[in-house]
């Protein structure tokens, strides 16, 4: 969340950052609703003083008359705060991020300008096919089943492709641990007010969501939202900063709403797994850190030897927590373009500064050596999203016969070195 002093402030520069978001936050009755309940806190604050001031001495019976009074009102004080409380949070959380000063204003959430691209499109010599295809002919996926079981996309991997998503996560386990990052495993849910507090709506038609019924928690849609959660409430010492994990998880989403976007196969998916980078810093070296986990991405596809192109995400199409975010966007042959001709550009990597919106939220602060104590400035990206992956291999690595050849860097992972799947 931002700080409802800075909104106080800054409120015209908040209301156009949420005109340029294209997000519904209303402040002006964001800070009415502050106003209310600065005045109903000061009257508690006020009432209270009186009462506790009279308890110092042994009052009389029209004094302890009136301390009940005060005691009275104090609670129905505190039971309307309780009501306003709940609409002013609603409000608070509906305010974006601010926004990087170097991002793209634009209304059209397609309006992301390429910064950099690497390697042309791959080109054959032969007509391509796509991931789907591919996968079934050399029997690497089976829907048909998962449909059956779990309902439409759900998806089993079998065979080669089964073992190549322990490879793939062996693989970014191993690049990150050399760049300092701690491995780790986290819960596939967590609580709804974590979800909250992490900018994510886990309520609502357009959620993405999975809530479990008759509990507080939901099916996380990222490992950022549990890493987020990892250190709620802590002050962590200065010294100990930057924190670097790498986080492998189960990924949940609905799609609500997606049902215009690019889906087949197993591009967009109800589950999938994958390896996310996240970090804890100072405030001071968040822009920094944002373009190093950038360049990690970039490293990552760049041994697997595929083409991509990043993308800085313009005003509408960034996500309420994030002041600024990369994507990676790799060459994928199958995927149909807007004019309907084979290959597109499809995305594989995302990478986010959220600066303290998500860290003020959940209370994580550092103490400096001075002794004072501030928000840490929180930061995510993806390192592998597997299913996404493994379409740019299927796609980029297949030959003429039908066979997919395996990323050199992947071999090492697989059984015997496995270096082509065929039928």
């Amino acid at each position: 969340m931002l700080d409802i002093k800075y909104i106080r402030e800054h409120s015209e520069e908040v209301k156009k950052n949420c005109e340029n978001r294209l997000s519904s936050a209303n402040i002006e009755e964001l800070l009415k609703l502050d106003e209310q309940r600065r005045k109903i806190i000061g009257e508690i604050d006020a009432l209270r003083g009186e009462r506790n001031q009279g308890s110092k001495s042994k009052p009389t019976p029209e004094e302890i008359d009136k301390m009940k009074q005060k005691g009275a009102k104090i609670g129905e004080l505190e039971a309307e705060l309780l009501k306003l409380e709940k609409k002013y949070n609603e409000e608070l959380y509906k305010v974006p991020n601010l926004t990087h000063p170097e991002v793209v204003v634009s209304k059209n959430e397609d309006d992301n300008p390429v910064l950099e691209t690497y390697k042309e499109p791959t080109k054959f010599d032969f007509e391509p096919k796509d991931h789907v295809q591919l996968a079934e002919t050399l029997d690497l996926i089976d829907f048909t089943k998962a449909t059956e079981v779990a309902g439409a996309k759900f998806y089993y991997l079998k065979n080669e492709l089964a073992l190549l998503e322990f490879a793939l996560i062996q693989y970014a386990l191993e690049t990150l641990y050399k760049k300092g990052f701690t491995p780790i495993t986290t819960p596939d849910m967590a609580k709804q007010e974590i979800l909250k507090s992490m900018g994510y709506n886990p309520r609502g038609e357009s959620t993405q969501i999975y809530n479990i019924e008759n509990t507080d928690l939901s099916l996380i849609g990222t490992a950022e939202i549990t890493m987020g959660g990892f250190h709620m409430g802590d002050v962590l010492p200065e010294e100990e900063l930057p924190k670097k994990y790498a986080a492998v998880s189960h990924c949940f989403r609905t799609e609500a709403g997606s049902y215009s976007k690019f889906s087949k196969g197993i591009y967009r998916v109800h589950q999938f797994t994958k390896i996310e980078m996240f970090q804890y810093v100072k405030p001071e070296t968040s822009e920094t850190t944002h373009h190093e986990l950038l360049e990690i991405e970039k490293e990552i596809f760049k041994n697997l030897d595929i083409p991509f192109r990043v993308i800085d995400h313009c005003t509408a199409d960034l996500g309420a927590p994030s002041i600024r975010t990369f994507d990676l966007e790799a060459w994928m042959p199958g995927k149909p373009s807007k004019d309907g001709k084979a290959g597109d550009w499809g995305e594989i990597t995302s990478a986010s500064n959220c600066t303290d919106y998500q860290s003020r939220a959940l209370n994580i602060k550092y103490k400096k050596a001075d002794g004072n104590k501030d928000f840490v400035h929180m930061l995510n990206g993806t390192a592998i999203a597997i299913t996404r992956a493994m379409i740019a291999i299927l796609e980029n690595y297949q030959q003429a016969d039908g066979s997919i050849k395996i990323p050199e860097a992947l071999q090492k992972y697989l059984p015997g070195g496995l270096k082509i799947i065929k039928r």
